[in-house]
């Protein structure tokens, strides 16, 4: 999932049924906020979003409005409970929110850097535990095999022995198929992963939830709620203008995964759109108007793709075959 080039916005998705029955019920205090306002005795605070996660008709859970929303309109934002900045990118960017850094201090190159103090604050919850061990290793393997998910599972690990987060933090999202290939390599990373906190001292009670089966149960479920993570900058702030300079975005800063945005499904013609201007907040904005009880969707991949080629990248990167209007009218 990432920013994507956008070739139409002309389909309406089907309206479900307004009275289904909300999964989850979100308030101001929750891990992402809304641009209204929650009432007239509190002007400036921030009320719940427009929407509840609701079941869909075939896509099991999926995010519906509440209320009509505006075409450009911000339906909310989300900041991740898990992030971790790309190999490429991790002396160039902050290590807690992947904001780009203003300046690198080539003397310090080896060492990861936070853009103030209270990124460097946030991050208590992993980085302490994370410089105790030698990653290069693990760094290697991600590296020369192209992969970017066992980062967000390392960080994981570090916050649940840390305490800042239970082992169990992404077990509501749903997880990916795999492969017996998948699993194999799955294996060598754990095992890269847990010799690298053994070899540092850190075993027993500290280590006891990190199992062969933990490993492969959070990256399966990282593999299709993480997001790709491409800053369009504070002067694209504007819709229209994020949406053409995603076309020329640089490279990705990292990845993370939220909660409330990996429950939106996937439309090749959606009408809401994440965008993310200067660090991993997400932003999730409509593309169009949008009825009450209508269920929002994003795109998942680049829908300047033709059909063979997004439903191919779909198969195969996510496991479901696309049913939306636009796939079914072969376009």
């Amino acid at each position: 999932m990432g920013l994507v080039r956008y070739s139409r916005w002309a389909s309406r998705l089907k309206t479900l049924n307004s009275q289904t029955k909300p999964l989850l019920s979100f308030s101001s205090s929750s891990s992402f906020s809304s641009a209204t306002t929650a009432d007239n005795e509190n002007p400036g605070r921030p009320g719940p979003p427009p929407i509840r996660v609701a079941l869909t008709e075939s896509f099991g859970r999926g995010v519906f409005a509440t209320r009509k929303i505006e075409t450009g309109e911000l339906i909310h934002t989300a900041k991740p409970v898990l992030s971790h900045p790309s190999l490429s990118t991790i002396h160039k960017v902050c290590y807690c929110c992947l904001r780009k850094l203003k300046t690198t201090d080539s003397s310090q190159a080896q060492r990861v850097s936070f853009c103030s103090d209270e990124c460097q604050r946030q991050a208590k919850g992993f980085h302490d535990m994370e410089m105790r061990a030698d990653w290069s290793a693990y760094d290697d393997y991600c590296r020369s095999r192209g992969l970017k998910y066992p980062l967000l599972v390392k960080r994981l690990a570090c916050m649940v022995m840390s305490r800042a987060a239970f082992a169990n933090l992404l077990d509501i999202l749903q997880p990916a198929s795999l492969s017996p290939e998948m699993i194999v390599e799955m294996e060598e990373g754990f095992g890269l992963l847990r010799s690298a906190f053994e070899n540092s001292n850190i075993t027993g009670e500290q280590m006891s939830f990190l199992t062969k089966q933990w490993y492969i149960g959070v990256l399966a479920r990282i593999r299709i709620n993480a997001f790709r993570i491409e800053l369009v900058g504070a002067l694209y702030d504007d819709l229209l203008s994020s949406l053409a300079a995603s076309i020329e975005s640089e490279a990705a800063v990292g990845n993370a995964v939220y909660m409330l945005p990996s429950f939106y499904n996937h439309d090749c013609d959606p009408n809401a759109h994440i965008i993310w201007i200067e660090n991993a907040d997400a932003r999730l904005k409509a593309l169009r108007d949008v009825d009450e009880g209508e269920e929002l969707r994003i795109c998942y991949i680049d829908a300047s793709m033709d059909h063979d080629a997004r439903q191919s990248f779909l198969s195969h990167g996510f496991g479901f075959q696309c049913n939306c209007h636009r796939c079914l009218t072969g376009d």
